[in-house]
């Protein structure tokens, strides 16, 4: 599971876990400390200036854009994305607000998949509002992409698995595109994390993580991240500010992030946070593993009973896009829903679940399962949620660390001969 290491490239798990000692750690503690300190002092007043300005690498000044416990996570999060550098947030809402409210600008156009998270669908009316152009498409195909474009288009948004359809856009052509055109790539890698796919190698621009799900994966942590992959000429960007725009362009677009989106909103992610989700993410690889696993055989077992309609797991051939996620996936992922063939029946069988836990939420270590229509897709209404095929009758499960077969057990009782 995961990519396998070049010829002098650690694995990922090895990574993670050693990722603080490689880059020193006070004391000789294996782990980087919990910084709690708000505000940074230097010797030298010119030091102090150079961190406002922006010379003076590695400094901190106002926990409110980072401290020392933030930065170590933002290091481990780039080696595993192959990034030039990232920027976390206090979830992954505040990283998506950031990117899209400080790179794109009234005027300019957002092209986006219409199969998103429930929040993100929500957010682009507050763009809207604010004067950004959205055209929401199906990006399964490259082509409606491409049809949807304008000269103000700035950006391109997916997901890499649609929550809760499982859709999976075509990742590398629509990358392709992107480079052709010069326009920003953001990729929301949550869903599959490193440990499945690293959307650099399709060319993205941006790549975006809810921390909370899949990296941390234990659902104590809330958190978010933003991470250049480099891959991006950032003078292709006319919404960087004049202020920004000294020095190397490479750094540009993490600059405007974390002063615009980071420092003015005052989306910080606490150093008692960060601590925890750097070490959740230790054992990501092995979660992944485990809940893929788990997933396919539940979504096997769903697909041929009687009350069961549909389900929705690229690592099924039926999924639509099983070829695609299969050329670019490590696996499935931990997330599948699935329709009953009577949504009238969606509360008493979920009621009936022993194991899972009837919540909201996503990648815990527990398994979870909502129904979506009357929930996380609610505020959306009926004619969204036709657009987006989320039936009445759709229930999403995030799959946890429970024995499958105990799993698939309880979810037959449920469902009934």
């Amino acid at each position: 599971m995961g990519h396998p290491p070049g010829k002098n490239e650690p694995g990922l798990t090895t990574t993670i876990v050693h990722g603080d000692r490689a880059s020193g750690v006070e004391h000789g503690g294996l782990r980087k400390p919990i910084h709690t300190s708000v505000q940074y002092g230097f010797e030298r007043v010119e030091d102090l200036i150079g961190v406002f300005q922006g010379t003076l690498k590695g400094g901190f000044n106002y926990a409110r854009q980072g401290t020392p416990t933030t930065a170590a996570l933002e290091a481990k999060l780039t080696r595993l994305e192959q990034g030039a550098g990232t920027i976390c947030f206090s979830t992954g809402m505040a990283a998506i607000s950031a990117v899209f409210l400080t790179l794109l600008r009234a005027g300019d156009h957002l092209v986006a998949s219409k199969f998103v998270f429930g929040n993100t669908n929500s957010l682009f009316g507050t763009l809207r509002r604010f004067g950004v152009e959205v055209t929401t498409v199906d990006a399964g195909s490259v082509d409606a992409v491409r049809a949807a474009l304008r000269p103000e288009t700035r950006m391109v948004f997916v997901e890499t698995i649609a929550n809760p359809g499982t859709q999976v856009p075509d990742l590398e052509a629509i990358g392709e595109l992107c480079r052709e055109r010069r326009l920003l790539y953001v990729v929301d890698n949550t869903v599959t994390s490193p440990a499945l796919f690293r959307p650099r190698g399709v060319g993205a621009s941006l790549v975006v993580h809810s921390l909370t799900k899949t990296i941390a994966g234990h659902g104590v942590a809330l958190g978010g991240s933003v991470t250049d992959t480099g891959l991006f000429d950032w003078r292709d960007c006319p919404a960087i500010f004049e202020a920004y725009r000294g020095g190397d362009p490479a750094q540009w677009g993490l600059l405007q992030l974390r002063k615009k989106g980071l420092r003015d909103m005052g989306a910080a992610l606490s150093a008692e946070q960060a601590h925890q989700i750097a070490t959740g993410a230790e054992t990501l690889a092995l979660r992944v593993r485990q809940s893929s696993d788990t997933a396919l055989r539940l979504a096997a077992f769903l697909e041929a009973h009687p009350a069961v309609a549909r389900v929705h797991y690229p690592w099924l051939a039926s999924h639509p896009q099983h070829e695609r996620a299969r050329r670019w996936f490590q696996g499935g992922s931990w997330l599948l829903s699935f329709e009953l063939r009577d949504a009238a029946r969606t509360v008493e069988v979920l009621n009936r679940l022993r194991l899972p836990i009837k919540a909201t939420g996503l990648g815990d270590t527990r398994t979870l399962v909502i129904p979506v229509a009357p929930t996380i897709f609610w505020e959306a209404g009926p004619a969204v949620r036709a657009d987006m095929g989320i039936a009445d009758g759709l229930v999403r499960v995030s799959i946890g660390l429970e024995d499958a077969q105990e799993l698939i057990d309880d979810f037959g009782q449920a469902l009934g001969a």
